[in-house]
């Protein structure tokens, strides 16, 4: 029987011998990846920039995909094995660009690291007139994810790692108005929206591809500190969630649960590399684990199941092509 992640049916942790505390250098520990090439978008900063200095440091080749080319030249400086090209996920046609670069140097591509993220900004959109954090996190990587598939497909063996949050228990998908146009905009609703959407693509796009060797895995990298990813977040925002005290001063029992960066990337790296998920795809993790399927909203961690929805993955993935106007080129 085809064993696949709908409605979580995988979603138990299989005890993988790590747990939140873990650094990615534990998690690559032992793994050669000696010719092998790696995209990690949003790998100049972060725990972006912590998995290309994992992923080089076990012999990867990795390409950095960057909207900012200084900033990205400046970040990953003396890292050796690196390439950094220009791409913008806000602009698709240089989404296209840069993937037609790739496939034109004929090179197989072994990991896909769909990393790169916006989090609880204001309203915005692309030039589709996407909700920039859907457009970000969801829409681009599919579309960039799409464009690739050639290499990934040459490669018999490759994985897709998505990264996704605990977020996506802000929001389900809303199909009736994803880029709130009839209704109000709420920040935490639009990024809890597009990480539910970054679980269902990994999920569908697991079950599609696999049978082409290719592999897809949605992961959260928990609560990290020093990233950049909240820097437009308001402070009433931040106190909203019981993160900060009037003066907006993070408070201390908050401070101490946050990951370092190693230790926020090392569910990534996992994802990518570990052989205990080479028979296993289609799964949201956490913790260097897979995460368990947890239904009550009220509770932080785990996945929730209307992420993992088979009928909205499905009608998901049909409306992205939409958007990008093209069909994701796996055959039937």
């Amino acid at each position: 029987m085809e064993q696949n992640n709908y409605h979580g049916a995988l979603q138990k942790p299989i005890e993988s011998g790590f747990n939140a505390k873990s650094t990615t250098c534990e998690v690559i520990k032992g793994i050669d990846l000696s010719g092998k090439t790696a995209i990690v978008t949003g790998g100049n900063t972060g725990i972006g920039l912590e998995t290309v200095k994992t992923l080089t440091d076990a012999g990867a080749k990795v390409i950095v995909p960057a909207r900012d080319m200084e900033k990205a030249r400046k970040n990953l400086q003396g890292i050796a094995h690196v390439e950094i090209r220009a791409m913008d996920l806000m602009d698709p046609l240089s989404m296209d660009t840069f993937a037609q670069t790739f496939l034109d140097s004929g090179s197989p591509l072994h990991l896909l690291i769909n990393n790169a993220g916006i989090m609880w900004v204001p309203l915005r959109r692309d030039a589709r007139g996407i909700e920039s954090q859907l457009a970000t996190n969801h829409l681009a990587h599919f579309q960039l994810t799409a464009t690739l598939w050639p290499a990934l497909k040459k490669t018999k063996g490759a994985r897709v790692v998505h990264v996704s949050s605990s977020g996506h228990q802000f929001s389900d998908f809303d199909f009736d108005d994803p880029n709130f146009l009839n209704r109000e905009y709420e920040t935490l609703k639009g990024y809890g929206q597009s990480k539910t959407a970054v679980n269902l693509f990994s999920m569908e796009l697991d079950k599609r591809a696999k049978a082409f060797g290719v592999r897809s895995y949605a992961l959260c990298p928990g609560a990290v500190g020093g990233t950049e990813l909240s820097r437009e977040a308001p402070l009433e925002l931040f106190q909203k969630l019981g993160y900060c005290d009037a003066e907006g001063n993070i408070l201390p029992e908050v401070a101490s649960s946050l990951k370092s960066i190693p230790q926020g990337a090392a569910t990534t790296v996992w994802c990518a590399t570990s052989p205990l998920l080479n028979d296993m795809g289609g799964v949201y993790c956490e913790d260097v684990d897979v995460a368990p399927l947890v239904s009550d909203v009220s509770m932080i961690g785990g996945v929730k199941p209307y992420s993992l929805d088979p009928d909205s993955a499905k009608r998901l993935w049909e409306w992205s092509e939409e958007m990008i106007g093209r069909p994701f080129p796996i055959e039937r």
